[in-house]
């Protein structure tokens, strides 16, 4: 697919049915926001589309930072916050510091930030970055091909997936989030379990 088709695909695919999550009450429910005293819209949780039944998620292939192929199935038995993402991206750019905090406050075997990027130069663009930018704690992982945008029907980037340990899609978030926000790490930790 070229990228002017990948273009017109992004505006024409069809919104999925959702619901919003709210923080306090795991069923369905606007998130509040600043009019009415929460935080959850300042912080982008209010963008959180929650999966009206949790599906398995597409067993994705792709690249780890050792060039070793992988997959979803990898993760099995954590919760995952697998976010799409590319350098190219300005939204994307800016929230992966919040990520790598994220990954290093909440990661360990029952969580993982698995940063999926979808740069075509894959290693060679990816890795300059996370030296530059002092991204520490999150691993490498790409997806030159970019498979993962239609096997996951993605409209943009930045894309994060909200993945419970059976691998299936509790919801997710077109847009950046303050991933390191007090109130999204609640609202992780809660689907932690």
């Amino acid at each position: 697919m070229g990228l002017g088709a990948a273009a017109a695909w992004f505006l024409l695919a069809p919104e999925p049915e959702r619901q919003v999550i709210t923080l306090s009450n795991p069923s369905t429910g606007p998130i509040p926001g600043p009019a009415d005293g929460g935080t959850a819209s300042m912080v982008g949780l209010d963008k959180f589309k929650a999966a009206e039944t949790p599906s398995p998620v597409a067993d994705l292939a792709f690249t780890d930072g050792q060039g070793n192929a992988t997959d979803l199935g990898a993760f099995k038995g954590r919760v995952v916050l697998l976010n799409l993402w590319a350098t190219w991206c300005a939204p994307c750019v800016k929230e992966m510091p919040a990520l790598d905090r994220l990954q290093a406050q909440l990661g360990g075997p029952g969580f993982e930030v698995v940063a999926l990027s979808l740069d075509r130069g894959g290693k060679e663009q990816v890795d300059p970055f996370y030296e530059k930018t002092g991204i520490n704690n999150l691993k490498r992982y790409y997806d030159t091909p970019s498979a993962s945008m239609r096997a996951l029907t993605l409209r943009g980037l930045p894309t994060t997936l909200l993945i419970d340990a059976q691998g299936r899609e509790l919801g997710r978030i077109e847009g950046a989030v303050e991933w390191d926000s007090p109130e999204v790490v609640e609202f992780l930790r809660k689907r932690m379990g």
